[in-house]
């Protein structure tokens, strides 16, 4: 089956890649992508201190604008890329800073960063139930996903913590081909789990140059391999819902 070709992490020169979002547009166009989503880093975590990151309401706010200017643009003139409004978030970071910068409703996709125990799913579980109390669409609520996670932190001992957090919570698994230890066979069981409860599973390369924009073909044969095309399907129908 041809599916969809998808890459939904992505970073633009908002933080630290070198691209500009018009840069990553047009060569998303060129190469025939059919979803992209910008997700720079957001963090006050030790990573703030190394990269530009989005770290203050107006660059946020010019960032948003940027992403809708070229969403508009791909509308208008019927391309067939989907553009999205996304933003990587550090868990490591402090509560008050996540609660304070991040207005949920403004973004298409959130992805979850350093989820790596049972206190960061805790954690995580707050964060996402601030941000539903703080909207009064629930359908202006993004698309949730785990940003380059390794699930063997959970495999003894956690993994059903780990399962329950994301079906309840509706947070997607993404096979990201600059972190290819996180799709192992070493974590076989976890997938088989994914299997199991019909968990979303997404394509990302973690892109910071055009080189690396259409990393994507690993990604979906690995897919295959775990039987994990459902799930596939699954995330492409949520994409396509949220248009």
């Amino acid at each position: 089956m041809q599916f969809p070709k998808i890459n939904l992490h992505i970073h633009s020169n908002y933080s630290d890649g070198i691209n500009n979002i018009k840069q990553i547009v047009k060569k998303a166009l060129k190469l025939g992508l059919d979803y992209i989503a910008i997700t720079d880093h957001f963090t006050n975590s030790w990573k703030a201190g190394i990269i530009p990151t989005l770290n203050s309401i107006d660059k946020i706010s010019e960032y948003l604008d940027e992403i809708s200017n070229y969403q508009n643009y791909l509308i208008e003139n019927n391309k067939k890329l989907v553009l999205y409004k996304g933003i990587e978030v550090d868990i490591s970071s402090s509560e008050r800073y996540i609660k304070k910068f991040i207005q949920i409703d403004q973004f298409d996709l959130v992805l979850i960063e350093y989820l790596q125990t049972p206190e960061s799913i805790a954690f995580t579980k707050n964060i996402i139930r601030y941000w539903k109390n703080s909207i009064t669409n629930r359908d202006d609520f993004p698309i949730l996903g785990l940003a380059h996670f390794d699930p063997f932190y959970f495999l003894h001992g956690n993994l059903e913590i780990l399962i329950e957090f994301l079906k309840n919570y509706n947070l997607y698994f993404e096979f990201n081909s600059s972190y290819p230890q996180c799709y192992s066979s070493r974590n076989t069981q976890f997938f088989e789990k994914l299997r199991e409860h019909k968990i979303p599973v997404a394509i990302g390369s973690d892109s910071h140059n055009l080189l690396s924009l259409n990393d994507i073909e690993e990604p979906l044969e690995m897919i295959r391999y775990y039987e994990l095309e459902s799930n596939y399907k699954i995330l492409i129908s949520i994409l396509k819902n949220s248009l």
